[in-house]
């Protein structure tokens, strides 16, 4: 570990629950990030900022002038440009001694499933279900520890799941594609710190993770920051789950 890295990590280091031991697995580790918007910047700026390793970032889209607003790590002069890309040089810049590999092509069931096994801990913070349920079937054929982030208007929603999906619930039992109530992030209106919080949180929980290998319990936590509230639910699991009710048979 460079003499810059051990400046960098100090108040880790000086934590109980991290401390050298818990640092250097956070630096052995690797974590796939699914898209970098709001929420997805936040949490990939801390997860580098705090040492991870590797962090792979999957995200084909580019650049938008709607997207300044809430995504910290682009700049105007970026729009247009892919959105990976922008990131890993943001974040290679931001901390010289990890590794940053961008993903700018959309990923198919085998090809994400591949880069999932490759993994710690898997970040997912895109903005549509269909993405969020092919993720979520990957972790648990992987037995990844899975975070799942969303945010809209003034709220936001963070649960963590596994790695052991024998007696853990997984993202599909929480949701089923059936749901009348799901509704997608992308063009609904946000208030642009609602997505960072969520994104921090996300990485507070994944350092916690990747210091440690405990994993938390399979809650939702919900915030409202319109009355600056969380409540936290917890999630059972589903025995007719089309993903994890089998697992254990995998």
């Amino acid at each position: 570990m460079s003499s810059d890295a051990l400046s960098r990590d100090a108040r880790h280091l000086a934590l109980a629950q991290v401390g050298p031991a818990g640092q250097q697995s956070i630096a052995d580790g690797a974590a796939l990030l699914i898209g970098v918007g709001g929420i997805g910047c936040a949490a990939a700026t801390y997860l580098a900022s705090s040492g991870v390793g590797h962090i792979l970032i999957c995200d084909f889209d580019t650049v938008d002038a709607t997207n300044l607003g809430r995504q910290v790590l682009y700049r105007p002069a970026d729009i247009g440009a892919l959105k990976a890309e922008i990131a890993v040089a943001r974040l290679s810049e931001l901390n010289p001694d990890i590794r940053v590999t961008a993903m700018t092509e959309r990923l198919s069931d085998d090809a994400l499933s591949e880069v999932v096994a490759q993994v710690d801990v898997v970040l997912d913070g895109c903005d549509n279900f269909a993405t969020r349920f092919q993720v979520n079937d990957a972790c648990v054929a992987a037995r990844r520890y899975l975070i799942s982030g969303a945010a809209i208007r003034l709220e936001g929603q963070l649960a963590v799941f596994g790695p052991d999906y024998d007696t853990s619930p997984c993202y599909r039992c929480l949701y089923a594609e059936a749901d009348e109530s799901l509704e997608n992030c992308a063009g609904n209106g946000v208030l642009a710190p609602v997505p960072g919080v969520i994104g921090t949180m996300m990485a507070v929980e994944a350092l916690k993770y990747l210091a440690n290998n405990t994993a938390g319990d399979a809650r939702l936590q919900l915030y409202d920051a319109a009355a600056m509230e969380f409540r936290s639910l917890k999630i059972k699991k589903r025995t007719n789950c089309p993903s994890c009710a089998s697992s254990s048979e995998k």
